[in-house]
């Protein structure tokens, strides 16, 4: 995104800059509106999903009984935005209220049968020609040193309050592993399941009293204490200012403070020999030109006999081939020089840049799925105490696009989600 809320001190949006989340004005309803809308209505015949236009038109199934529903207030802004780039319009639109679900209906629910169909509804043909269309990932968003904490803090500083109020008490913010998904989990099913995902990827990586850690990507600090609590000496290191502040405090709070050492550092900075690496879902930021960068820092900080873990958010191959420099939504205001590996890219950069090698790979996709559920009903539960910190309803209606686009993702199996163990 090209501005952002800058947090105060402590972490908390100022109310000031409210305006960093006006949208401009949609572009004039001419032959691109036109166009989309045409495009829209061929999309729907395929579409379980019933979208009702405020001038009384119904596109798609038009059974709200048994399907989804959307409704489109301001169909000629709708239309405009997304003649103009369908792969930012959509997201757009719906921050700016010119559409929403139709009573009864959750956003997810209407998300998902577009991801489920996404390869059917787009032709291959769209993709050869898709540069002519959609928009070129930004230059200014490259991952180096200083551009890769740009984007971090465009995030992840955002406020430590803000994701308190719909994070679990263990502020993860990735993937959790439940018990089972059958029954659905609950709010109260979260903690457990993200210190089970943690436990998972230490049990990977054979972090045990003495081991010698490395996390890349320190979050909150809730891998750190949980490595140190089973006697291991951590280094973790993060470029976010506003985690590493509260993550110091809870490893202090937790009484860990002599076994981890928190840098405020980029990886590539980082020296020393390590019997293990773990990185939980920061490769996503790492860019593909740096892949090769990230492995080889990794496999040359892993002390012999060492194992690596990450998790890992996955695309299929050849969608990351046909999407890689596509400039969307999730670039311009979430994840700003972003973008998912697939396995088969991940083993190609180990291949021939490192001497490490895929030795195990655990996918955990749906329950993804799940946490992104869950906490989008616990940010939109807590909105007000997330209003009173500064942020104003465009910001509101982002974030539950962002959680339910990414929900539909995972649900429908268009996103992935693993950890992957490495070895030499």
């Amino acid at each position: 995104m090209s501005t952002t809320i800058e947090p105060e001190v402590g972490g908390t949006a100022s109310g000031e800059d409210n305006a960093a989340w006006d949208l401009p004005a949609p572009p004039d309803h001419g032959l691109q509106g036109r166009i989309a809308k045409a495009v829209v209505a061929r999309i729907l015949r395929k579409v379980p999903v019933s979208v009702r236009l405020s001038t009384g038109e119904v596109y798609g199934s038009g059974d709200l009984g048994s399907h989804p529903g959307i409704d489109i207030i301001e169909p000629d802004a709708f239309f405009a935005r997304m003649g103009r780039s369908p792969s930012i319009g959509l997201g757009e639109s719906y921050m700016a209220g010119e559409w929403t679900t139709a009573p009864g209906s959750d956003l997810a629910d209407a998300l998902s049968p577009f991801a489920a169909r996404l390869t059917e509804l787009i032709k291959p043909s769209f993709y050869r020609l898709r540069h002519v269309v959609l928009p070129r990932m930004l230059s200014s968003e490259e991952n180096t040193r200083d551009g890769a904490r740009k984007n971090i803090e465009r995030h992840y500083d955002l406020s430590n309050k803000m994701f308190e109020q719909f994070l679990d008490p263990s502020l993860s913010y990735s993937s959790a592993l439940f018990a089972t998904l059958d029954p659905p989990p609950r709010q109260d099913d979260l903690e457990a399941a993200q210190l089970h995902k943690v436990d998972a990827i230490l049990d990977a990586a054979s972090v045990g009293p003495g081991s010698r850690l490395l996390e890349i990507g320190t979050g909150w600090g809730t891998l750190a204490i949980r490595a140190a609590q089973r006697g291991a000496q951590v280094t973790t290191i993060t470029i976010s200012t506003e985690q590493a502040s509260l993550a110091q405090r809870r490893v202090d709070e937790a009484g860990v403070g002599d076994r981890v050492d928190i840098g405020l550092r980029d990886y590539r900075d980082q020296t020393g020999a390590f019997d293990a690496v773990v990185s939980v879902e920061m490769i996503e930021a790492v860019g593909e030109k740096y892949w090769p960068t990230y492995f080889q820092t990794i496999d040359s900080l892993l002390a012999p006999g060492g194992k690596a873990v990450i998790q890992a958010i996955l695309l299929e191959h050849h969608r990351l081939e046909a999407t890689r420099n596509t400039y969307t939504w999730i670039h311009k205001y979430i994840f700003p020089g972003g973008l998912l590996p697939s396995t088969e890219a991940i083993e190609q950069v180990l291949d021939q840049h490192t001497s490490l090698a895929v030795s195990r790979i655990a996918p955990m996709g749906p329950h993804y799925a799940h946490t992104l559920r869950l906490w989008r009903e616990k940010f939109l539960g807590s909105w007000p105490t997330v209003q009173a910190l500064g942020f104003n309803d465009t910001f509101r209606r982002m974030w539950e696009f962002y959680l339910a686009y990414c929900e539909a993702g995972f649900r429908t199996g268009y996103l992935d989600v693993a950890q992957i163990t490495l070895e030499r």
